[in-house]
Parts: structure tokens; sequence; C-alpha cells
């Protein structure tokens, strides 16, 4: 949906949170706060920590913080140079800990990192001279309390690097609970977060302020390497074949965008290199965007890339992504890898024809659209479906689908390719499937007008769209009606400009679920009622990750609609994790239901308002919102603002709360700024950095049995 600014509709003080880091020895501090969420570190000096085993506090070599470093990790001291740290953590679950270290030998050497009897073997580069210092972060797991943290010259060791501090950085909450059992997509690929390997470069974040690029990363974290031989490492737990990449690379001085490659190895054996592109990336100024960074406000800093890497990588392989000499762009902020096995490339089913037989062949780049739209065609006269054999088709408008059926050989094998703004699959009524294939838009902006949707228009009764791959189009799909019973399941749709799904107008009976939806620039899953209610249709057991504008979940008026067991997180800017609103199109005519969702790190700020946006938003604007509006069995962790916000000039009369957790916030628990009434059962409120329950506007709350913590 677009973002339209308005005199600001919440008013809201700030919060602050604060935690609290008792370090035994030496240290300095450093809060790092965000907005508004507060992360914690603290630099712990070496020369104040239990040293034994001949390692010393020396002076020699300059460059050093505090008031010296240690040596003395020489071979001579070999298997008992140790240096002692203690650090409390306030709770249990990941962090990392930061070694600034000289090593002037000209080659790599290693140490061990034991955390809490758990050890790790590091490997520290060489630096240019005993005077340059550097820095590796290592994954640890704290436990709440005192945390023993050593650093030791173990006989399987080559030592002889001096230590000048290490940075503990502890959980700034408690770990997940998991949230609704059930909640999110089934995926057929593993998730490796950057931070949570090992890597030489820098952390960046958790921060969660706009135009930052810490913001927009998976978790409000990511890894930035900057210099020649910085990296990261995962271990893979299941065997892989092809790795999906998100990452970013900075803009070019004309917003076009760059071009550069990143090294990968297997278990130190050299796989064919990462081509990067930062093109699809990076966008300025006001709403709806451009690509010229003399207006300023850049932010959509991340794409993904994907390739295939010609051999299985085993389980327990360690996959290094690294900036080598030949990787030539200022820096690389890597995000996550996404590992699985692509699979071969299917071949002709029963009951389809080959589009090659029927004269469109892929790979030449030659634009196959007319060829395209005439072998479906063909395909339907006889009574079959139309099958794309591996291969890139290039198209540069709506391939038209009438009642047929398209299949491709798999989405890492068969590839609709765009042209510019346009090329994609358009609905033209009756029953079709879709299934099996990647589309691939060319877009670089956000032109409403002028762009395609991947797959859009009216699709009939009893369609099927089913793991298709999108991504760098306007829209995700974009269904329009008389469109009934569409199945819309296995997608994965990334970083599309607009919406990820939007179901628009008169949209009956739709389900769309067990997807992937992540990176897109406005709502990532929407149903709107406009001119015509959507009705009775569901978003369930969907996997959503950081769209870059606006909301997680929305639903703008209709009936018999829901939001079911979806995992949401981390939204960025004028988004809740889910709305249920009236901002946008027809009124409510029947009951609306949230159930069974898990939210993580959503809500944010609506800076055209400059109003908090809570993760659950019951959201009365241009109507009263008179209909049952039921929230039932859902999970806030970590919201940003409140977890609940009711608002704001019109009434929201049947409100129906049951089962609701909310685990933290930056902001009240609930807060409410409306008129109307509702009823609250079995919800529990933890660790509201404001009051619990905030009320304005004459709303009644009618508590129920279960409620507990406010």
């Amino acid at each position: 949906m677009s973002i339209r600014a308005r005199a600001p509709r919440t008013r809201m003080s700030a919060a602050t949170a604060a935690l609290l880091l008792t370090l035994t020895g030496s240290v300095s501090y450093s809060v790092i706060a965000s907005t508004p969420a507060v992360a914690a570190s603290v630099v712990l000096e070496a020369e104040s920590a239990t040293l034994s085993g001949g390692a010393v506090v020396e002076r020699e070599h300059s460059g050093y913080t505090g008031t010296g470093y240690v040596g003395g990790l020489i071979d001579t001291n070999k298997g008992r140079a140790s240096l002692r740290f203690s650090a409390q953590s306030a709770y249990d679950g990941a962090g990392t800990v930061t070694i600034r270290y000289a090593n002037g030998t000209g080659s790599p050497k290693t140490l061990t990192l034991n955390t809490n009897g758990n050890t790790t073997q590091l490997t520290l580069p060489a630096t240019a001279n005993w005077t340059t210092w550097s820095t590796i972060d290592v994954p640890v797991t704290y436990s709440k309390g005192v945390n023993t943290l050593a650093l030791t010259f173990n006989n399987t060791d080559s030592g002889n690097v001096n230590i000048d501090n290490i940075k503990a950085v502890t959980p700034t909450g408690p770990s997940d609970p998991g949230g609704p059992s059930g909640a999110g997509a089934s995926l057929p690929f593993t998730t490796y977060e950057a931070e949570g390997g090992t890597f030489k470069g820098s952390a960046v974040g958790p921060d969660r302020t706009y135009l930052t690029v810490a913001s927009e990363a998976s978790g409000r974290r990511a890894v930035k390497l900057a210099q020649t031989g910085d990296y990261v490492e995962i271990r893979l737990t299941k065997a892989a074949d092809a790795i999906n990449l998100r990452y970013s690379l900075p803009d070019s001085s004309d917003g076009t965008g760059i071009d550069a490659s990143l090294s990968a190895y297997a278990d130190g054996t050299a796989l064919p290199d990462l081509q990067l592109t930062s093109r699809y990336a990076w966008v300025y100024g006001a709403y709806p965007y451009t690509n010229h960074p003399s207006e300023g406000q850049a932010h959509r800093f991340f794409d993904e890339t994907r390739v295939k890497l010609g051999r299985t990588l085993p389980a327990g392989t360690v996959l290094r992504l690294q900036k080598d000499t030949g990787d030539t762009a200022a820096s690389y902020t890597i995000d996550l890898v996404e590992a699985e096995q692509a699979g071969t490339a299917a071949t002709l089913p029963s009951g389809y024809v080959s589009a090659r037989d029927l004269g469109v062949v892929p790979d030449g780049g030659k634009d196959v659209t007319t060829a395209l739209d005439s072998a479906l065609q063909t395909a339907k006269s006889q009574g079959k479906g139309l099958f794309l054999p591996a291969g890139t088709y290039v198209v540069s408008d709506h391939v038209n689908l009438s009642g047929v059926k398209m299949r491709g050989a798999g989405v890492w094998h068969t590839v609709l390719r765009g042209t510019g703004l346009k090329g994609g699959l358009f609905g033209r009524g009756g029953t079709s499937t879709v299934e099996d294939l990647m589309i691939d838009g060319q877009n670089t902006v956000r032109d409403d007008a002028g762009g395609h949707a991947a797959i859009e228009g009216d699709f009939g009764t009893g369609s099927v769209i089913r793991n298709v791959w999108i991504q760098h189009t306007k829209v995700g799909l974009w269904i329009t009606g008389p469109t009934t019973r569409l199945s819309a399941s296995d997608l994965r749709v990334r970083n599309t400009y607009a919406d990820g799904v939007n179901l628009h107008g008169a949209v009956k009976d739709t389900v769309v679920s067990n997807s992937s939806i992540r990176g897109t620039g406005d709502d990532a899953l929407a149903m709107w009622s406009d001119g015509a209610a959507v009705t009775d249709s569901a978003f369930r057991g969907n996997t959503v990750q950081l769209p870059t504008l606006a909301n997680g979940a929305a639903i703008y008026g209709g009936s018999g609609n829901s939001v079911e067991n979806n995992d949401i997180s981390d939204t960025v800017v004028a988004a809740s994790g889910i709305t249920v609103s009236t901002r946008f199109g027809q009124p409510f005519s029947g009951t609306t239901t949230v159930s069974g969702n898990l939210l993580r790190r959503t809500g944010s700020m609506e800076v055209n308002w400059n109003s908090k946006l809570g993760a659950v938003w019951v959201y009365a604007d241009r109507s009263d919102i008179t209909q049952p509006v039921v929230l039932s069995d859902n999970t806030v962790e970590d919201s940003t603002y409140s977890g609940l916000l009711v608002s704001w000039q019109k009434q929201v009369t049947d409100l129906r709360v049951d089962g609701l957790t909310i685990d933290r916030t930056g902001h009240h628990g609930i807060e409410i700024n409306a008129a109307g009434h509702g009823i609250f059962s079995g919800t529990r409120i933890t660790g509201a950095a404001g009051t619990a329950l905030d009320v304005a506007g004459g709303f009644t709350v009618q508590r129920g049995s279960g409620n507990s913590g406010w």
C-alpha cells in the first residue's frame, strides 16, 4: 500500500531500557544505543586479566589501548600460557567475543578460546607489523551469571601473537521461547546467519534505526567485510549443492549500482566466485523513491544472489566467504546464507507438451514473449499443459494465462527473466496452474504505473500457483477478482519494489501458505478490499522477514479473512507485524481473525507521523471497525514499541483477545488510543518498558480470566 503523509495519530513518550553488565578486572564500557533497542558491549583490557603460564604485560609496541598488552604467548610457553577474563551476563543466549590482537610474524597464527568449558580454535591472520592491531569476532554462548572467557596457547596452537583486549557482547534479552507451535513455513533450505558463524570483519548492529544497514538485516545483525582477508565462515549442518546469499554492496556514485565478485571456499578449497551486484538495491528520497543518491535517505540496502556449486558439500563442511584481492567492492555486508539441495532438472511430465517442440527456445537471449503466448494456446487446444525445460526465457511483456497449465523444471532450473520494468504472467480468467519455476524481474525502481508484477490478474476458480521463486519485480502476486479458491503455496518472494502478495478486490476463498517472503518494498502480505470485499481468504503458515516499508501482514477491510500461524520478523518503517485496518479500502463487513502467529522484533516508527506503531495494530482510521476482530494465541517477542496498539479516530467496538503473550516491548504492553470495547482473556505481559496497559480515548477494557502482568 502507498504511504501518505498525515498529522500524527498517536502521541507516545520515549522509553529507555538499560542492560547492566558487571565484569571483573579493568574495563571500559561502551553502550551502543539504537532506537529503541539497547545493546551493551564491554571491553576487557588484557593487562587486567588473570595471566598464567608465562603470559606477561608488555608495552614495547605502540597502538595498544589501556595501559599495555599481553605478550609471552611464545613457543617456550606453548601448552601453558593463558589469559582469563570474567563477565556477568543477565541472560542465557548467544553473543560474541571480539579479540584485538597483533600478529607481526607474517603468517596466520592460532589460539584457543574457552568459553565456560567450550573450546574453539581461532585463526588470527597476520597484521602488517607488531604495531598494527586487528580484530576477530567469535560467536559464543553465554550463561546467565558469571562467565569465564580464557584465551590459551594450547599444544595444538601456533601462538606467537600479542593480545590487547577482548570485547564481550552478551545477550540483551532472554532467548526466544519458540512462540506458537507450527508458526511459519516449512522450507527446503537451512539458514545460517553470518553473525552466528566465525568471522573476521566488523559486526553490524544490533540497531533498528531507520536508514541504517542493521535495521534491514535479519535479526538486525550482519557482518561487514571491508579488508582483504576478511571472511565469514559457517559450518553446514546439512548437505547442500546450492546456496542463496543475502548481502549488501555499496552503490555507485550515479545510483546504477556496481558489480563485484566474492570468493568462496569449502574446507579451504576454492569454489566458483559469487557474482554480486547492487543494481537492484539502494533507493533514495521520498516515497516511492528513486535511484538518485543526491536525494539522500538511502535505504533498501540488501539484495540476494544464488549459485549452484557444481558438487555436493556434505554436512560438516566449513563454507567460507572471503574478500580476496580480486574482490574489488569497498565492502561486503553479509546477512545470511541459505543452503539446500537444488536437485536435478525435471523432464517432460505426462500430460504436458514441451515448449521446445513448439518453438520456444531458452538461453539465446531472444525475447520469447510472443512465442510463449502462442505455445500456451497450442498446448491448451491439445488439452495439455506447457512444460518449460531448464533454461532462461526472456520475456518483455505479459505472458497470458487463461485456463492453462505452465510448469518448469524446478525453481533452480527454469527462469523467466523480465526486461526492464516488464515481464511476468497475467491471469485472464479460467483455471490455471503455475509451478516449479523462477520469475526474475529486472526492476531497479518502483514504478506503479509502468512496472509489472511477477504474477497478476484474474485466476478464475480453483487455480494453483506452487513452488515459484520471485525476485526483482514490482510485486510478487497481485491477484484480482473474481478469483475464487486460488491456492498459492511454497513461494519464495524476495526483494520486490512493492507488495509481496496482494489479494485485491473481489477475491474469495483464497489461501497463501507455506511461503517465504522477504525484503519487500511494501506490505509483505496484504488483503485490500478496494472496490469490492476480499472474503473468506487466509494467509497461513508463512515466514515473513524484513519488509523494508509497511507491514508483515495487513487486512484492509473485507469479511471472514484470517492471518494464521505465520512467523513474522524485523519490520523496518511505517510498519506493524500484523495490522487490521481501515486505512485503505472498504469497511469491514464480517469477522477478521489473527491467530497463532509469532511476531519478533516487529512494529516500527511511522516517520510521516512521528508515531510508534505496535507489533499488532488494530487501526480504525477512515471508518469504524464494528465487526469482530479476534486475536487468539499470538506471541509477540521483543516488540520495537507496544505489543498491541489499538487506535485512532474511529471506534473499535468488538475486539476479542485471548491467549496473547507479550514478552519484552520498547513501549507499552497494550496501548489503546481509541473509543470502543474489548474483552481480554489469557493475556500475559512481561518486560514492558512502559506501562503494561495504557488506555485513552474512552475505550472499555473488559477483563476475562487468565490474564497476568497487567
